[in-house]
């Protein structure tokens, strides 16, 4: 029984974020999904095959929305910009940076999903509250986070577009104008902090290019020659504690 409330949740809690926008004159209706039984207890026929397919295309989406919606996407573009900078190609590989996201991602956003399962999860799941207060006390939390980290002028980029009239408190502000307004100030600043991880590297592969110009050796990859020296800065300054202490700190902000 708890296993078909956490997926008629979730669900519901993704089908509201994406019909969420203030054209829409009433409230999202109560949607209760439920896997029958070949349609019994007077369920019309294709209705449990109409409500597996949604579950389906509800979670095939849940993904791309959880990632905008996290700290997820500042973190695995960082680490993409460090293997980059470092000039490693696949070293080390996509499983392993996307993986190490993951997991400083749960750890980042842990307070926020214990609010989350706190005020919203539980308690529905005990029945004290419906699928539509679930989900508009599951979306506080999360609003949050992302207004916290979102920059003024990327907000009323959207808020703008929208025509949407300037909210008394985050909590005003729809999902639709939040969540992309917060997806390209994550970006920004992921680029600000690939490009000061940059520096140091470029440093170096410019005195080494300059170096083997000056020998003569025109012939000779520099890549050749700076990438033992850069995996040398990069493990003499712990490299990995400086970057995910950075993440964490950019963050507390």
């Amino acid at each position: 029984m708890k296993n078909k409330k956490w997926v008629s949740f979730f669900a519901v809690l993704l089908l509201s974020l994406l019909l969420q926008s203030q054209t829409f004159a009433e409230p999202l209706p109560d949607i209760s999904i439920n896997i029958g039984n070949n349609g019994g207890d007077g369920e019309a026929p294709g209705t449990s095959a109409l409500s597996l397919l949604l579950i389906i295309t509800v979670l095939s989406i849940a993904p791309a929305i959880m990632v905008l919606m996290t700290s997820f996407t500042r973190i695995v573009i960082v680490l993409g910009f460090v293997r980059t900078s470092i000039g490693t190609q696949t070293t080390p590989p996509n499983q392993v940076l996307i993986g190490l996201a993951m997991f400083l991602t749960f750890f980042i956003m842990a307070p926020t999903f214990g609010q989350v399962n706190e005020v919203a999860l539980q308690p529905y799941l005990k029945g004290e509250i419906t699928q539509t207060q679930a989900f508009e006390e599951a979306a506080k939390p999360m609003k949050k986070f992302m207004f916290a980290h979102t920059r003024e002028k990327d907000l009323l980029l959207f808020m703008n577009y929208t025509q949407t009239e300037k909210p008394s408190s985050y909590e005003d502000i729809p999902l639709t104008v939040l969540i992309p307004a917060y997806a390209i100030s994550e970006l920004k600043t992921a680029f600000q902090m690939g490009f000061m991880i940059f520096i140091p590297f470029l440093v170096i592969d410019m005195i080494v290019a300059s170096t083997l110009m000056a020998m003569g050796m025109m012939m000779l990859p520099p890549i050749m020659i700076s990438l033992p020296f850069k995996l040398l800065l990069f493990v003499l300054v712990d490299g990995w504690y400086l970057i995910v202490k950075s993440l964490l700190l950019s963050f507390n902000t």
